[in-house]
């Protein structure tokens, strides 16, 4: 008999107690134990177990579950050497999770509150005798108004509190630690919650004589810099590294295991294409347990990952991010990959103004994958190539960048309509009004400049993928467009399969819409930003519609059966919130 399926319990003792579903990752113990590493930090995305594992490495070491072998016998763990530990260290555990106030203030004094909770955890601490005065008046100096030097030197002390009253070393859980990073970078107190959890970090993980060992997971890896820059006895397991890559996530044995459990085997190559794809270190085919479980639970498939996180960092990132965000953006959308150099260290307060910093984003966060990757001994940096992870993100993305035109929803259809019916002064009319009513919607980052119309642009061409998605297949001309591609892909990873593109001179991009009924008209369209030879936009428009027929961009769709006279052109004039569209080449 299956298993019950308990939504969203991240608490080891009660998954086990009920006997809800459950894939053993004990494993995980073993492995890290066996590691000897000090202070691990590990990051995956979100609902992939963080919280859990924290929670079952709690149960497993804390003096508090001594002789609690009911919760792991028949694990792993227990046919193991490590059973002996079981129950024997200090732990002190917390999460970050619930930190996500709009003020470094607020913020600040929650993290002290959740230091008090953890505090008021061990009070019997007061009655005993391992505590002198002085050290039973700073415990009750514990608070959310404590001052700072208390603040940062909290955890150290508490460690030392408890390896006095057990004379042995302590063992620290931080879960989430970077949330409180995030929420900094998106609310403008980034540099505040950086010194403050510097301090606090340095004081808990290296200067403390009483950790026996830590271990701290979150999404990303906050560059070394920000607050890691003390520690150096670290050791960081991302997504590319070899060491826990099934320890966190479901493996396809797991996931047909569960499907065969459930009496949904008949089911296993849908549920692959919506939620497998993501890559950890060298093992491929993992799948996020969240997306899983729901799917197991309800037995249809759905945005469940992706609808558990208001995903607005990302959002914000793509839709006021450089053009070549967006140009890739479409490429991703249409199924293709890219290749990029990242460092995974995310540099929060470089993701308005480097690429780069994006992509190690959305890769930590899931919301891409691993194609391919290698270290460029020469270049001293990784290599990856990358594309959208399954097709529950891609479903993500759309809806994502369907709200972004919302607010003009109805007269962005009226204008995909009119495009559709050869309606040219319906189009400048409403293309017009959709460019005053969004333009500074995508041109908010860090140097805007309305002056330059390529993030409107661009965002204005992902949300004509999704709306027209249905009845075209859109591609683009690689040759052309706003901005620049950095590298394009030839043959193989590498110097060797990297095309530099600099296209900032053209200015131009052209889209052909394909369309998947035989009774629809082709359609090419061809963005131009008036250049300042060009006097009028009407002269931008004729000189968009010349490319058209210079490069002959037609020809693939006559190659495909489709007929001339089955072929419209437009060219479309760009200059500053100005739009002239126009269909009649004057050559």
């Amino acid at each position: 008999m299956a298993r019950p399926i308990g939504i969203g319990n991240q608490d080891f003792e009660t998954v086990r107690q009920n006997g809800y579903f459950y894939i053993d990752k004990t494993k995980f113990i073993q492995e890290w134990w066996g590691s000897g590493d000090s202070v691990t930090l590990i990051t995956r995305p979100r609902r992939f177990g963080k919280t859990l594992n924290m929670s079952m490495l709690e149960k497993f070491f804390s003096v508090n579950y001594a002789n609690r072998e009911d919760l792991f016998q028949g694990l792993c763990i227990w046919d193991s050497k490590y059973r002996e530990l079981q129950g024997t260290y200090p732990v002190i555990f917390l999460s970050f999770a619930d930190i996500k106030e709009t003020t470094f203030q607020e913020a600040r004094k929650k993290i002290c509150k959740l230091i008090q909770l953890v505090y008021n955890r061990f009070d019997f601490l007061l009655k005993s005798d391992s505590l002198n005065d002085n050290e039973k008046e700073d415990f009750l100096k514990i608070s959310p108004e404590m001052e700072n030097y208390m603040a940062s030197l909290s955890l150290k002390m508490l460690s030392e509190y408890l390896y006095h009253y057990y004379n042995k070393k302590v063992i620290i859980l931080l879960d989430e630690y970077d949330t409180p990073m995030q929420e900094a970078y998106m609310n403008g107190y980034w540099e505040e919650m950086v010194s403050f959890i510097r301090s606090l970090f340095n004081s808990s993980f290296k200067t403390n004589p009483c950790l026996e060992r830590a271990v701290l997971t979150g999404i990303t890896r906050v560059s070394k810099e920000s607050i890691f820059s003390d520690l150096n006895n670290l050791e960081v397991g991302t997504t590319t590294s070899k060491k826990y890559a099934d320890c966190f996530g479901f493996t396809e044995e797991e996931v047909f295991a569960a499907l065969d459990e459930y009496e949904l085997s008949n089911r296993k190559q849908l549920v692959k294409d919506w939620y497998d794809g993501f890559t950890f270190g060298e093992k491929k085919d993992i799948y996020n347990p969240w997306s899983i479980i729901h799917f197991l639970d309800k037995k249809k498939v759905d945005t469940y990952w992706s609808n558990t996180s208001s995903n607005s960092l990302v959002g914000k990132l793509i839709r006021e991010g450089s053009p070549e965000i967006k140009m890739i953006m479409e490429r991703l959308l249409q199924g293709e990959s890219f290749y990029t150099s990242l460092d995974e260290q995310i540099v929060f307060d470089q993701l308005d103004s480097g690429d780069d910093a994006v992509w190690s984003l959305l890769l930590a966060s899931g919301y891409l994958r691993t194609v391919h990757y290698e270290f460029n001994i020469l270049r001293g940096k990784a290599e990856f190539e990358l594309k959208l992870t399954n097709r529950e993100v891609c479903v993500m993305f759309e809806r994502m960048i369907g709200t972004w035109f919302e607010k003009c929803k109805i007269v962005n259809h009226a204008f995909l309509k009119a495009l559709i019916d050869d309606d040219v002064k319906g189009m400048n009319s409403y293309m017009n009004k959709i460019a005053l009513q969004t333009f500074s919607y995508f041109d908010t980052g860090r140097n805007p400049s309305s002056e330059e119309p390529e993030r409107f642009y661009h965002g204005f061409v992902l949300g004509m993928m999704v709306e027209l998605a249905d009845r075209y297949i859109i591609t683009s001309n690689r040759e052309s467009g706003f901005g620049r591609y950095d590298t394009c892909r030839k043959e193989g990873p590498g110097e060797a399969g990297r095309i530099p593109y600099d296209l900032r001179a053209h200015q131009r991009a052209s889209y052909v819409l394909e369309p998947k009924n035989p009774n629809d008209n082709a359609i090419i369209l061809e963005f131009k930003v008036q250049d300042e030879d060009e006097r009028e936009l009407a002269d931008t428009v004729q000189e968009a519609l010349r490319q058209i027929a210079e490069k002959n961009y037609q020809a693939g769709l006559i190659a495909k059966g489709i007929p001339e006279s089955h072929i419209r052109k437009y060219g479309f004039a760009f200059c500053g919130k100005k739009v002239l569209i126009g269909n009649n080449p004057d050559i």
